[in-house]
C-alpha cells in the first residue's frame, strides 16, 4: 500500500537523520580537540587564495566546526518535518475503515499523522530535504578536505599527513598522496548529481504516487552509504593530522600586514578610504624600492600620510596584528578560545 510505504520511509529516513548528526557531532568534536592547542600558531589567511591577513590555525579549523553546526540544524530541521505520520492514508483517498491514526502515529514515533492523504502518499520531501542536507554538508567537508590537501602540499606545508592517511605511489617512492581527502572531495559530486537527479524527477510528476517515485531510494542509499564511510574517516583523520607552526610562520608576509596600517592611520583620525589609498602609496613604494615595509624608511611612510609617526612599525608585528582582533568571532587567542567555549556547549 502506497501509506505503508511512505510510512517506512519516514522511519527509515529519522533514523539515518539521527545517524548522520551523531557523525556529524563527532567531526564536530574532533576539529575542536585539534584546534586548541593551536591558539597561538599563527599562518596565512587567504581570499582569491591569495595570502590576505595572518589569522590562527585554531580560527582556522573552528571555521568548519561552524559550518558542520548548521549542517547538524538542517538534518534536524529535516527530521522534525518527518514527524506526520502517512499510515492510513490508504492508496490515495483515504480509508474506509474506522482506524485510530493518532494511535497508530503514536505506537510508531510519530508526533501526530498528515492531514491530507492524496499528499501524504505522494509526499518526498523528505527525501529531497536529506538529500540537500546531505549535499551541502559533503560540499563542507569538500573544503575541509580541499584545504588540507593544499596545506599539505610540500610548497606550503602547513601540515603533515599521518601515513595512515596517505598512500604511496606504485612509481615514485617518496610520494604521500592524499587518497581518502581527495575521494571525500570527489564524492562530493555525486552526492550533489543525486540531489540534482531526484529533484529532476519529481518536478514533472502529477498528484498521486507515481513509479518514478522508487527512483529514490538509489540516492538515498548511496547518499548514506557515502556519509557513513566518509565522516567517521575525517573524524579519525583530525586528531593525527600535524600542524607545523614554523612552516605556517614562514608563509607570513609583511605584505600582509598592510591592513594594520590602514587601521593604524583610522585611529589617527584619517577616513578608512584615504587611509587605504595611502597604504597603497606605501606598499607600491616598498615594492619599487625591494625593501619589506618594516625597512621602508619612516621618511617614505610620511610622504604617503603625515599621520605616521614612528609607533607604526610596533603595528608590524603578526601575533599583534592576530591579537587585536578581539572581536567576537574574530582571530585572537582569545576570542577563539570564546568560540571554543561556545562549541562545548552547541556539542
Amino acid at each position: 500500500r502506497n501509506d505503508q510505504v511512505a510510512t517506512d520511509l519516514r522511519l527509515w529516513l529519522r533514523d539515518a537523520l539521527a545517524q548522520v548528526q551523531d557523525q556529524v557531532q563527532a567531526l564536530q568534536a574532533a576539529l575542536v580537540a585539534a584546534a586548541e592547542p593551536h591558539l597561538h600558531t599563527v599562518m596565512p589567511g587567504y581570499t582569491h587564495l591569495q595570502p590576505a591577513q595572518p589569522i590562527t590555525a585554531a580560527h582556522w579549523l573552528m571555521s568548519f566546526f561552524w559550518m558542520l553546526a548548521r549542517d547538524r540544524s538542517r538534518l534536524a530541521d529535516a527530521a522534525r518535518r518527518l514527524e506526520e505520520c502517512p499510515l492510513g492514508s490508504g492508496a490515495l483517498a483515504g480509508t474506509p475503515y474506522a482506524i485510530d491514526r493518532p494511535m497508530l502515529a503514536a505506537h510508531l514515533g510519530f508526533g501526530g499523522i498528515t492531514a491530507n492523504s492524496l499528499d501524504a502518499i505522494a509526499d518526498r520531501d523528505g527525501v529531497a530535504e536529506f538529500l540537500f542536507a546531505a549535499a551541502l554538508l559533503m560540499t563542507h567537508l569538500s573544503r575541509l578536505a580541499e584545504d588540507i590537501i593544499l596545506y599539505a602540499n610540500p610548497a606550503l606545508g602547513f601540515v603533515r599527513l599521518p601515513d595512515a592517511f596517505s598512500t604511496g605511489s606504485s612509481l615514485m617512492p617518496q610520494k604521500r598522496n592524499p587518497d581518502p581527502l581527495e575521494l571525500a572531495r570527489g564524492k562530493t559530486g555525486r552526492v550533489i548529481g543525486h540531489l540534482s537527479g531526484f529533484l529532476a524527477t519529481l518536478k514533472g510528476l502529477p498528484s498521486g504516487y507515481n513509479k518514478d517515485l522508487q527512483e529514490d531510494k538509489e540516492a538515498l542509499f548511496d547518499t548514506l552509504r557515502t556519509l557513513n564511510l566518509l565522516l567517521p574517516v575525517l573524524a579519525a583523520l583530525l586528531p593525527a593530522l600535524e600542524i607545523v607552526p614554523e612552516r605556517c610562520r614562514a608563509a607570513l608576509d609583511e605584505g600582509m600586514l598592510a591592513t594594520e596600517l590602514a587601521d593604524y592611520l583610522v585611529l589617527k583620525g584619517v577616513p578608512f578610504r584615504t587611509a587605504h589609498h595611502a597604504v597603497g602609496q606605501v606598499v607600491r613604494a616598498a615594492e619599487a624600492a625591494g625593501l619589506t615595509l618594516s625597512a621602508l624608511p619612516l621618511a617614505v611612510y610620511q610622504r604617503c600620510a603625515p599621520q605616521f609617526e614612528a609607533d607604526l612599525f610596533q603595528w608590524l608585528d603578526f601575533e599583534a596584528a592576530v591579537g587585536r582582533r578581539t572581536a567576537p568571532g574574530g582571530t585572537s587567542p582569545a576570542a577563539v578560545q570564546a568560540q571554543i567555549e561556545r562549541a562545548r556547549e552547541v556539542l
